[in-house]
């Protein structure tokens, strides 16, 4: 059964950056689509960044990271990484990595993903 376990959060300076991966264990994502979303306390899970195979798409609610965060792959280590950069106060927020193995990954909606990892703190101060 597919894990996935994120890290690289952390404290950061607006403007910063910081580089999230998301490490998975029991399968490998070849046959997963896989997405980063985020949630701020009291609020609902927002898509940031799905992908399956060669599609990647933003989430429609993820407007304000389009030309800062983007999503990689390597595949030889099992692992998806977010890349956020000219990062933002707004951004605070707990930042988790989903997969599943039906989604088509072209609609990033928490949703559409049944696993998930637990989650990591990003925190941008002003």
């Amino acid at each position: 059964q597919l894990q996935l376990v994120e890290s690289g959060g952390g404290l950061v300076q607006s403007g910063g950056s910081l580089r999230l991966s998301c490490a998975a264990s029991g399968s490998t994502f070849d046959n997963y689509a896989i997405g980063w979303f985020r949630q701020v306390p009291g609020k609902s899970r927002d898509g940031l960044i799905c992908t399956r195979g060669e599609f990647t798409v933003y989430a429609d609610s993820a407007e304000s990271v389009k030309g800062r965060f983007t999503l990689s792959r390597d595949k030889a280590k099992n692992t998806v990484y977010l890349q956020m950069d000219s990062l933002k106060p707004e951004d605070t927020a707990i930042y988790y990595c989903a997969a599943d193995a039906f989604a088509a990954g072209h609609v990033c909606l928490p949703s559409q993903f049944d696993t998930w990892g637990q989650g990591t703190q990003v925190t941008v101060s002003s």
